[in-house]
């Protein structure tokens, strides 16, 4: 029998490592051609890993919950073809084959993070792998630590988001921000007097997140990895884009009557469910061909246009946590693809079946927040883009209607749609005139269109 090697495949330009959460298969067990055979996650995306050939899986070589570097071997298959060469994920554009062949070592301990593949060229330091604890340290935590002058008492007070509370590369950055941040504004208040000296043997002060205390009838929940994620994320917008959030009211009632009178044609004829969400992102497409600066980013001092436009859709997945899949090159698509695309992507994010390529590279993001019955909502802008585009529940209500008779009151479809953009390159003007030409597309909108 040849043994095929099972390397953990590269899921994305930016990741290095993913978690293991769960092998479908044992030891022994016989997988089939594609056939799932173990579950990881990333920063990103939650995915499975299909087998590459047929066999018996014949050994693996890290746990559930381990944290594993890509390109690196973690199972082999036992097939009855002549030779085999390691195989990562078909799913995944690049595979990982060594170039001499030979099987990367397994790590001694399987559960040890790597934040980054070349962290093997940073110096080793004075600062622990482990702490008196047991805590791991990276080579890139602990370079890190020793150049900012960080100690080992120090570091093993820091409060980790990793796996088993480990520090992560962006804990200790923060951590290392807020550190000077307290160290400039206790210079700068002629009030602050010099601290005493510590006693021997008690730790020295560091600046960290005071404690709260609970009391009374309460239920602490522990926040689980994606929810983590998508509150780093969060924060970090908001410390990254200063937002401004405009708002305008649109009558709708052409796109609601028109959808009423289309769908079950619609469905008969394409086989899909003709929702709301395509036809807001037609309107959303148009507005950025006349507004270009919006589908942009920053870098520095520099303005990144983009000419592709990949409009993030916001879903909301049956846990509460939520997910952006990408429609890529949204303007090369009718109203019938951008139908397909929605209606694919929305299911697959709910079934946690998501490519990681599929989450990433948007250039401006639609969140529904009409889904939820409000009414209007302040998205926060998904980091490097600089703006987000909510809408509203739609209501009944009345409205004015300027007729060649004259002014009339009437029952009309009406929806907030609210724009969230970054201030340092959108001001008012920009993003004010955008929210409104989409508002003017769907108002516009053809009620005797065909499908």
């Amino acid at each position: 029998m040849a043994r095929v090697e099972l390397i953990m495949p590269k899921m994305g330009e930016s990741i290095m490592e993913a978690t293991i959460l769960k092998w479908r298969k044992k030891p022994g067990d016989r997988v089939e051609l594609d056939e799932p055979v173990l579950d990881i996650a990333t920063d990103k995306v939650d995915s499975e890993v299909p087998s590459p050939v047929e066999g018996i899986l014949a050994e693996v070589f890290y746990k559930e919950n381990d944290v594993v570097p890509i390109n690196t071997v973690i199972a082999i298959i036992e097939t009855e073809a002549a030779t085999a060469v390691p195989v990562a994920s078909p799913a995944v554009s690049e595979s990982a084959v060594p170039s001499d062949g030979q099987k990367p070592a397994v790590a001694e301990t399987m559960s040890v993070p790597t934040e980054s593949l070349a962290s093997a060229a940073f110096a080793e330091s004075t600062l622990r792998p482990t702490s008196q604890s047991g805590r791991f340290y990276s080579p890139l935590v602990r370079t890190i630590a020793r150049q900012e002058g960080i100690s080992q008492a120090e570091l093993d007070r820091i409060p980790g988001t990793g796996l088993e509370g480990r520090v992560t590369k962006k804990d200790i950055l923060a951590y290392v921000q807020q550190r000077k941040a307290t160290s400039v504004a206790a210079s700068a208040s002629p009030a602050t007097t010099a601290p005493s000296a510590p006693t021997a043997g008690a730790p020295a002060a560091t600046p960290s997140p005071a404690a709260l205390a609970e009391s009374g009838n309460v239920e602490i929940i522990e926040m689980d990895r994606m929810r983590r994620l998508i509150a780093e994320h969060m924060v970090m917008s908001k410390q990254t884009s200063p937002h401004v959030t405009s708002f305008v009211e649109a009558d709708v009632t052409s796109i609601v009557m028109w959808r009423n009178r289309v769908k079950d044609e619609f469905r008969s004829k394409y086989g899909e469910n003709i929702t709301y969400t395509p036809l807001f992102i037609e309107a959303i497409v148009r507005a950025i061909r006349d507004f270009p600066l919006i589908n942009s980013s920053v870098d520095g001092t520099r303005i990144i246009v983009k000419k592709d436009i990949h409009i993030g859709m916001a879903t909301a997945l049956p846990n509460g946590n939520l997910i952006v899949p990408v429609i890529r090159n949204a303007d090369h698509l009718n109203l019938i693809g951008l139908t397909k695309v929605v209606n694919d992507l929305a299911h697959r994010a709910r079934q946690n079946q998501l490519k990681p390529d599929e989450i990433q590279g948007g250039t401006f993001t639609l969140t529904n927040v009409g889904t939820f019955g409000n009414v209007m909502g302040t998205p926060i802008i998904h980091q490097p883009q600089v703006a987000i585009l909510a809408t509203g529940a739609i209501r009944k209500k009345p409205a004015v209607i300027e007729t060649e008779y004259g002014d009339v009151i009437a029952i009309r479809h009406m929806m907030f749609l609210s724009l969230s953009y970054d201030h340092r390159i959108i001001d008012g003007m920009l993003g004010g005139s955008f929210l409104r030409r989409v508002a003017d597309y769907l108002e516009q909108f053809d009620a005797n269109r065909s499908i």
